[in-house]
C-alpha cells in the first residue's frame, strides 16, 4: 500500500463529464478557491471527444489545459472513459475513487442535475461521483483501487449547467459562491476551448455573464456561481458568518 506522505494532495476536486463542464459551472470558483492558496484540481470522466469542429483530441487536451492554467488549477486529470457513451458502471466508479484516494480531497465539487437537449453523460457523471466519493473510504476493498489508501471526502456540493435556471431539488440547500473578481478569469477559460465555442456560439459568453449576476444578486454579490449541498451549512462563528454576509448585501 502506498503511503499517504508519497501522495500529492488537493484541496478540492472538481469532476465533470467533459473539458469544459467544470469551467461553465464551476470554473469562477476554482479560481477564486486558488487565489485563496487551496490546491484545486479537476476530473474530467472523458475527453469529450468527438466534437463537430475538433480535428484531433489532442487539440482538445490541450484547450483543456490552457483553460486549467488560466483557472490556477494545479492538477488536471483527464480519464479514459467515453465520451458519449459514458455509463454509471462499477469500472467508472473505481476509475474515478482512485483519483479520490490518490489525491486526497477535502472538499468534491460534482456535476448535479438533468440537463434536457443536452449530453446524457451529465447525469451518469453525477451519479459516478456520488459512488466514488463513497467507495474512497470504503476498508477492506484494497484490491479494486491498486493499494491506494482509503480517504474519506470530508463534504460534497453540486453544481449545475443549466444555463436557463439553476437546479433546484427539494431535499437540496443552494450556496452563492462569490465570483465578483473571478468572473473575467472564469470566461477567459470557457473561451481557450475554440473549437466548442467558435464565434457563431459568442451568445454563450453574454448568457454565463448574465447568469453570474443574477446568482451573485441573490447574496448582494456582484457576481457569483450557485452550488447546493444535501445538508444545510452551519456556522460556528454566527457573527462572522452574519456580518460577513450583511457586509455584501445592497443598500435598499
Amino acid at each position: 500500500m502506498q503511503s499517504m506522505t508519497d501522495l500529492e494532495t488537493l484541496d478540492v476536486i472538481a469532476v465533470g463529464a467533459h473539458p469544459d463542464d467544470c469551467e461553465i459551472g464551476c470554473g469562477g470558483t476554482l479560481a477564486q478557491l486558488a487565489k485563496q492558496g487551496y490546491r484545486v484540481g479537476i476530473v474530467d470522466l472523458t475527453d469529450g471527444e468527438p466534437t463537430p469542429l475538433c480535428e484531433s483530441p489532442a487539440i482538445r487536451l490541450a484547450e483543456a489545459q490552457a483553460a486549467a492554467d488560466c483557472l490556477g488549477i494545479a492538477k488536471r486529470i483527464i480519464l479514459d472513459l467515453p465520451n458519449r457513451r459514458l455509463f454509471d458502471s462499477f469500472e467508472s466508479r473505481v476509475a474515478l475513487a482512485k483519483e479520490f484516494r490518490r489525491y486526497r480531497p477535502r472538499l468534491v465539487i460534482g456535476l448535479g442535475g438533468k440537463t434536457p437537449l443536452a449530453s446524457p453523460d451529465h447525469w451518469q457523471a453525477m451519479q459516478i461521483t456520488d459512488a466514488a466519493v463513497f467507495y474512497s473510504r470504503l476498508s477492506k476493498w484494497d484490491e479494486q483501487f491498486d493499494g491506494l489508501p482509503v480517504h474519506t471526502i470530508e463534504c460534497q456540493i453540486y453544481y449545475s449547467l443549466m444555463l436557463t435556471g439553476a437546479w433546484i431539488e427539494n431535499s437540496s440547500y443552494p450556496i452563492v459562491s462569490d465570483i465578483s473578481t473571478t468572473l473575467e478569469t472564469k470566461l477567459a477559460a470557457v473561451r481557450c476551448y475554440q473549437t466548442q465555442f467558435p464565434p457563431a456560439k459568442e451568445q454563450i459568453f453574454e448568457r454565463l455573464r448574465s447568469m453570474a449576476v443574477a446568482n451573485g444578486a441573490l447574496s448582494g454579490f456582484e457576481a457569483g456561481e450557485v452550488f447546493h449541498s444535501t445538508k444545510m451549512i452551519g456556522s460556528r462563528d454566527l457573527m462572522h458568518s452574519l456580518l460577513d454576509f450583511e457586509s455584501n448585501s445592497p443598500d435598499v
